[in-house]
């Protein structure tokens, strides 16, 4: 496996900053390259499996899911990633973080519009066997894209 160089890691956080907006002529701009080498450098990028897909930002609020709840379970070790990809399958779960952990071992993140939703997802989530150590209610969510480099390696423009 090739390690990235600085292009690559300068085209991942522009992708990571505003992928819809970022535009390889956009991209060229603030690295030393071309707009042609950053559109071989995202396909290459895309065929090792470096950039896995483009998915959009919920603002699950602002589309009438205002309940966020994280829960916290624990799966047996030997069953963990199958049950980690069955809660995907309940209805108003939206993902699922599996751990490398005895405990708490799974953390799915539950969208729901009222209480009677985060009921159905926490029978849901028993149902499946997991033992459910905690839901906590989620009240905002921070990001920022990882920044491959350091500062200065991608001006602004």
């Amino acid at each position: 496996m090739a390690e990235l160089d600085e292009v690559d890691r300068g085209i991942l956080h522009l992708l990571q900053s505003d992928a819809r907006n970022q535009t390889p002529v956009d991209m060229a701009e603030s690295l030393p390259v071309s707009a042609q080498t950053v559109r071989n450098r995202i396909e290459k990028l895309e065929d090792r499996g470096v950039i896995e897909g483009y998915v959009p930002v919920i603002d699950y609020e602002e589309a009438g899911f205002p309940m966020r709840v994280k829960f916290a379970c624990t799966a047996p070790v030997d069953r963990r990633e199958e049950l980690a990809e069955e809660a995907l399958e309940i209805s108003n779960v939206v993902h699922v973080e599996e751990m490398l952990s005895a405990r708490r071992n799974l953390l799915p993140l539950a969208v729901t519009r009222n209480a009677e939703e985060i009921t159905s997802v926490t029978e849901a989530l028993d149902d499946l066997g997991l033992r459910i150590e905690s839901e906590r209610l989620l009240r905002t969510r921070h990001r920022q894209p990882f920044d491959h480099f350091g500062e200065d390696a991608v001006s602004d423009g």
